[in-house]
């Protein structure tokens, strides 16, 4: 068997500019995500654990901590006492990356249910270390990821709304997740830092372009030209459209 993988990259070029993602079929029937990369590829599963493992018995090592931390519980009849060791600490660091990696090819092909899945699960893992690690270093070094997760948590939600045309849904995410992100900011001492973040940034521009699809709300065309017409003294054309207006302010009180 040939294990030189030049042969399949080399018509995949590498380019830095962007992240190159496309989902392959392997040969045993499964689908699977490749992300291109300068010295070669990663690929991972759709589902479980990106790279299809399943550490003691579990789908993740995540589920396995969540188990232990239960079986602590039932044991013990309090949570104080749980810890974390460093080096445990850093295996869900290094399973969380493989999540991050998943996650953001998923956004990239435009998959949000994954990315929602993937970003609530790391999530998870921040707040665990951040409660039960026993060395301070493990408690806080998620703090500087945490604003980007909960922004590409965040622009899931509002794609998925999107995506069904709950536009006012999907504003209500971004607003949620901009206030979730301004705390974090505050609470690193940091706040003045926060109207030029990347995520806030990010999260303003498509809370634009979602505005953009919102349909036209036609009182509010009227009231502008009511306001043009007595400005312009064209009383006859505003007593019109004040007609207008009242015309569809009481099909709306109907409709409720």
């Amino acid at each position: 068997m040939n294990s030189d993988i030049r042969e399949i990259i080399k018509d995949w070029k590498y380019n830095p500019d962007k992240v190159s993602v496309r989902k392959i079929k392997s040969v045993d029937g499964k689908t699977r995500i490749q992300m291109r990369l300068d010295l070669g590829l990663l690929q991972m599963e759709t589902a479980g654990r990106p790279d299809g493992k399943r550490p003691e018995n579990c789908e993740s090592l995540l589920e396995y901590y969540h188990q232990k931390l239960a079986q602590y519980k039932r044991e013990h009849q309090t949570e104080i006492g749980f810890e974390l060791s460093g080096s445990e600490c850093k295996k869900l660091r290094d399973e969380a990356l493989m999540y991050y990696h998943r996650y953001l090819a998923c956004f990239i092909l435009e998959e949000y249910e994954q990315v929602l899945a993937d970003t609530q699960r790391n999530l998870e893992v921040f707040d665990l270390c951040t409660k039960y690690a026993s060395r301070k270093g493990d408690r806080m070094i998620f703090d500087q990821h945490r604003p980007y997760l909960v922004m590409m948590n965040t622009r899931a939600k509002a794609q998925l709304a999107s995506k069904s045309g709950k536009y006012p849904r999907a504003l209500k995410y971004i607003k949620t997740g901009l206030k979730e992100i301004k705390k974090l900011y505050d609470d690193a001492d940091q706040i003045e830092d926060f109207p030029y973040a990347p995520e806030t940034e990010i999260l303003k521009k498509l809370a634009r372009k979602i505005r953009s699809k919102l349909p036209a709300n036609p009182i509010r065309i009227l009231k502008k030209r009511l306001d043009r017409a007595v400005n312009e003294e064209n009383f006859s054309e505003a007593a019109k459209i004040r007609d207008q207006i009242k015309h569809f302010q009481q099909a709306k009180k109907k409709k409720k």
